[in-house]
């Protein structure tokens, strides 16, 4: 059974993973804030964006713009986390 051809006028649409989740989101770019949110995080979280291969993972500022493919995968660390002395 086929499916129906997709509407030209609905939004594109792009499935992303936060913190292991999957979401879809319409949006062409997005900033850390919105991804953040869209988690359910807030600012007390840093947001990463996971790189391929052995590439360094990319921290997203709460006002860096990302642009939206499918596949993406984030992960958010609350910010205190990092640099924390252990005894």
């Amino acid at each position: 059974m086929s499916q129906p051809p997709e509407n030209p006028h609905s939004p594109p649409q792009f499935v992303i993973h936060i913190d292991g989740q999957q979401y879809k989101v319409t949006q062409s770019s997005m900033t850390g804030v919105q991804i953040k949110a869209l988690a359910g995080k807030d600012a007390q979280y840093q947001l990463f964006l996971e790189q391929k291969g052995n590439d360094p993972d990319k921290i997203i500022g709460d006002h860096d713009s990302v642009q939206m493919e499918n596949g993406l995968h984030f992960y958010t660390v609350p910010a205190a986390t990092f640099g924390a002395k252990w005894d």
